[in-house]
């Protein structure tokens, strides 16, 4: 496999900013709920959601393919956050749903008791990516190949209007939806447990495709595309590092991020310069392109 320097440089910066914004959404959270107000938290919330649902909107109109992916990335994790857990957290309180215990402890917030509740909404999205997105997506074209067989082409006709902000946004909001599902039902004592060998077997799965992902992934050669590959891939690593914090293996500090300050700071700043890292790397090419002029540009 040719792999070039700067695919390897592109590959590592896309996956360590995704990765990064993951302990750091988590820390987010639990900072919002020790040092704010109920009301004030849940309007704060709400607030978050409709930024990030603005920023996505505004990623539609930006130019250029590694920018849209950023709105939609940076937008998409605001609204994910605002509108989607802490909205589940706040009619969690206000019926009382209880969290799961085990020996005295909490392990299974409210919220995310009530996330199975959503499989109905989230099969609806799969129904409608399935029969009507013509898509890049290496998991859709094979479950459309396998169930269309030789009729994909007929019934799977055109790809949906295409906003690389929307993309973004969707893949990010669906793949997280999906996780969290898959991990509800293996923690769920009544289907399986956390301790169950089948739920280590998906952490391990998971562990395994993340490794191929990623090394799929340092073909491309593309800022935005290779973020976006990124969210599949970190999404899918990320699987393992839950189910092993479930299980005690290591401790982890993002739910607990006022007694590791110094270790969030870092991943708050080495996730900044990233990002801004990635944006101006992707403005300089952008300009030196235009520098070169329509002589120098490569035909299609």
């Amino acid at each position: 496999m040719d792999i070039s320097k700067n695919n390897v440089w592109k590959t590592l910066a896309s996956f360590f900013m995704v990765l990064f914004a993951m302990p750091l959404g988590h820390a987010l959270m639990i900072m919002m709920e020790n040092w704010m107000t109920p009301t004030a938290m849940h309007y704060a919330a709400f607030t978050m959601g409709a930024v990030g649902l603005v920023m996505v909107i505004i990623g539609v109109f930006a130019q250029g393919d590694t920018r849209q992916t950023l709105w939609g990335l940076f937008g998409g994790l605001l609204f994910w956050t605002g509108w989607i857990e802490f909205i589940l957290m706040y009619y969690a309180r206000r019926y009382g749903v209880q969290p799961e215990m085990v020996n005295g402890e909490v392990v299974t917030k409210p919220e995310y008791l009530l996330f199975p509740a959503t499989f109905g909404f989230w099969a609806m999205f799969m129904l409608l990516y399935l029969f009507s997105a013509k898509t890049g997506c290496n998991f859709f074209n094979w479950c459309q190949k396998v169930f269309f067989g030789n009729k994909k082409n007929a019934i799977v006709v055109r790809p949906m209007t295409r906003h690389t902000s929307i993309v973004t946004f969707m893949e990010l909001n669906m793949i997280l939806w999906t996780s969290y599902l898959l991990l509800m039902f293996c923690y769920d004592s009544h289907f399986l447990g956390d301790h169950h060998p089948v739920t280590f077997l998906v952490g391990l799965g998971c562990f395994i495709g993340a490794i191929f992902m990623f090394i799929r992934q340092l073909k491309i050669s593309s800022w935005g595309a290779n973020i976006r590959f990124s969210i599949a891939t970190v999404i899918v690593f990320w699987v393992p590092v839950e189910i092993l914090g479930r299980v005690n293996f290591f401790k982890e500090i993002w739910t607990e991020p006022a007694e590791h300050q110094t270790e969030m700071i870092i991943l708050l700043v080495a996730f900044i310069l990233l990002a801004a890292g990635i944006g101006y790397a992707s403005y300089k090419k952008k300009t030196d392109r235009k520098k070169s002029g329509p002589d120098n540009a490569p035909t299609v």
